[in-house]
C-alpha cells in the first residue's frame, strides 16, 4: 500500500468539545479546605471557593436540605466557574442539575412545575437490591446454530472459579447475549440469573500468553474464588424525577428519552415520597440530595421566589445555588427593587458568596489555561499583549481570540501565535466598547437610533433632582 493510502485512525471515544468551563476539573481546594492559587483549572476567588468547599462539604453528609446560596458579584468574575467546580468536585454520584432563570418560561408547563421538576432532578435516591450471580471463567463455550439457518440455536458453556467447575447450558435469550458481547473462552463472565444480563469484566490473567498482541482496551482480571452463584447487592441510583415520570404514564419511561415528561399530579409525587420515605425506614434506600443551579435567577419573578420560599423549607429539597451578577434591581413581576433582584424574605433564608474581580495576574494565569486547553501554543509577549486586552475590555472577549488567533497563525503555516496575530484578530473583530463607540460616531447612519440628546439628559436628570421623577419604590 503507497503512502498516500494510509487511513488515519483516531480514537473516537477521546474526542471532546471544548466548551467555556472544560478546563475546570474541580475547586482546587486542599484537605482542610485552603484554596490553593492555581489547582484543577480554578485561578484566584480563594474566599468564595473556600466558601464553595464548605457547601461541597454539606452535600457530600447530606445532612442538611433546602439551604440556598447565593454567587453574587460582577460579571466575568467566575460565578459559573465556581458552580462547574462544585459539580466536578461532587462526582458523578450526587445530582447536579444546571439550569438558567429564563428557561422556565419557554417550556411547554407553567413556571412552578418546571421549577418543581428541576428541584426533584436533583435528589438521587440509592435504591439497594441483592440479586442472584453466576460469576467465573469460561472454559469453554458451544453454540450450535441450525443448518437451515432458522430456528432454535442449541449452546453450552463451562463456567469454573478456583474451586469449581460447572456445565451449563444456554437459553436462546442468553445465547443471542454471548453473542452481542463476544465472549469466548479465557472471557472472565457475570451472569444476572433475574434479568439474564451477561456483563464480560475482562480476560483472565491465566489467558494473558494466548495472543502476541492485545487492545489497549483489553483488560486482565484474576480467576474469580469460592463458589460460581453468589449473592450480590446492586446500589441503582435514580432522582426522585424519574421515579415520578415512570409512574406517571403507561410508558413513562419512554417520556424520560424523548423529554415530553409534560405536567406530573402532586398526588403522584406525594405517593412516590411517602414510598421511599417507607423504603429509607426499611433500610432498602439512602436520600441523596444534590445541588440545582439556577444562573441568571434575576429573570425569575415573584411567582417562582414565592413557590421556592415554600420549597425550600420541604424536606425533600436540595441545596439551592443562584448566580447573578445584578445590583439593585426590580424583581421581574413588581414594582419593587431588591438587591440582586431577589425579594428579601428569601435574601433572607440564603447565605451570599461574594466574586471579585480579577487581578491583571490571575488574567495571565486563566488565558494561559486556556491556551492550554485550545492546544494553542502562545509566545509570552502575545500572552502579555492578550492579558492587557482582557484588563481593558473584558475577560470572555480575550478567551474569544485565542482561538481565532491560532487560526490566522495556522493559516501563515506556523505553530506559535505571535503579537502580530493578536493584533490581527484584535482589529478584525470589536470588543463592546469600541463597537458601541462607532455606533456613536454613526448614529445617525443607522435605523431607529434611540440615543438620548446631551440636553434631554440635563432635562432628566434636574426633573429627578427636583423630585418629580418616576421613582420605584425600594422594599423594606
Amino acid at each position: 500500500m503507497a503512502d498516500g493510502d494510509k487511513i488515519e485512525v483516531r480514537d473516537v471515544t477521546r474526542i471532546e468539545r471544548i466548551g467555556a468551563h472544560s478546563h475546570i476539573r474541580g475547586l482546587g481546594l486542599d484537605d482542610v479546605l485552603e484554596a490553593r492559587a492555581v489547582s484543577q483549572g480554578m485561578v484566584g476567588q480563594k474566599d468564595a471557593r473556600r466558601a464553595a468547599g464548605v457547601v461541597v462539604q454539606m452535600v457530600r453528609e447530606g445532612k442538611i436540605a433546602g439551604r440556598c446560596i447565593l454567587l453574587a458579584g460582577e460579571p466575568s468574575t467566575g460565578k459559573t466557574a465556581i458552580a462547574v467546580g462544585m459539580a466536578q468536585a461532587l462526582g458523578t454520584e450526587t445530582p447536579f442539575t444546571s439550569m438558567s432563570g429564563s428557561e422556565i418560561y419557554s417550556l411547554e408547563m407553567s413556571k412552578t412545575e418546571a421549577l418543581s421538576q428541576a428541584l426533584r432532578k436533583s435528589i438521587g435516591v440509592r435504591i439497594k437490591e441483592e440479586t442472584e450471580i453466576i460469576e467465573g471463567e469460561v472454559v469453554e463455550i458451544q453454540i450450535d446454530r441450525p443448518a437451515t439457518g432458522t430456528g432454535q440455536k442449541i449452546g453450552k458453556v463451562t463456567l469454573k472459579t478456583t474451586e469449581m467447575e460447572t456445565n451449563y447450558d444456554l437459553g436462546n435469550k442468553i445465547i443471542e447475549c454471548f453473542m452481542k458481547e463476544k465472549i469466548q473462552a479465557g472471557d472472565v463472565i457475570t451472569i444476572d440469573k433475574a434479568s439474564g444480563k451477561v456483563t464480560k469484566l475482562g480476560r483472565s490473567f491465566t489467558r494473558a500468553r494466548d495472543y502476541d498482541a492485545t487492545g489497549a482496551q483489553t483488560r486482565f482480571v484474576q480467576c474469580p474464588e469460592g463458589e460460581l452463584q453468589k449473592r450480590k447487592e446492586v446500589v441503582h441510583t435514580v432522582t426522585l424525577h424519574e421515579i415520578d415520570v415512570i409512574n406517571s404514564r403507561t410508558h413513562g419511561f419512554l417520556a424520560l428519552f424523548s423529554g415530553d415528561t409534560g405536567e406530573i399530579k402532586q398526588e403522584i409525587r406525594d405517593q412516590i415520597n411517602n414510598k421511599v420515605l417507607e423504603w429509607r425506614e426499611e433500610g432498602k434506600a439512602e436520600i441523596n440530595p444534590g445541588v440545582l443551579f439556577i444562573d441568571e435567577v434575576h429573570m425569575l419573578d415573584i411567582e417562582c421566589f414565592s413557590y421556592l420560599n415554600r420549597a425550600l423549607e420541604s424536606d425533600m429539597a436540595p441545596v439551592v445555588v443562584m448566580a447573578t451578577n445584578r445590583g439593585i434591581t426590580r424583581i421581574r413581576g413588581t414594582n419593587y427593587r431588591s438587591p440582586h433582584g431577589i425579594p428579601i424574605d428569601l435574601l433572607d433564608r440564603m447565605i451570599i458568596i461574594r466574586t471579585v474581580p480579577y487581578t491583571e495576574k490571575e488574567i495571565k494565569e486563566i488565558l494561559k489555561i486556556r491556551c492550554e486547553e485550545e492546544d494553542c501554543l502562545m509566545h509570552p509577549d502575545a500572552l502579555t499583549i492578550l492579558t492587557r486586552i482582557a484588563t481593558d475590555t473584558s475577560l470572555r472577549y480575550a478567551i474569544q481570540l485565542i482561538t481565532t488567533a491560532n487560526l490566522v497563525c495556522r493559516r501563515r503555516k506556523a505553530t506559535e501565535v505571535t503579537t502580530e496575530d493578536v493584533k490581527k484578530v484584535y482589529s478584525l473583530f470589536l470588543d463592546e466598547n469600541r463597537s458601541s463607540q462607532i455606533l456613536k460616531e454613526y448614529q445617525d447612519e443607522y435605523m431607529f437610533n434611540e440615543i438620548q440628546e446631551p440636553n434631554d439628559c440635563e432635562v432628566v436628570t434636574k426633573r429627578e433632582e427636583a423630585g418629580g421623577g418616576d421613582e420605584q419604590p425600594m422594599e423594606h
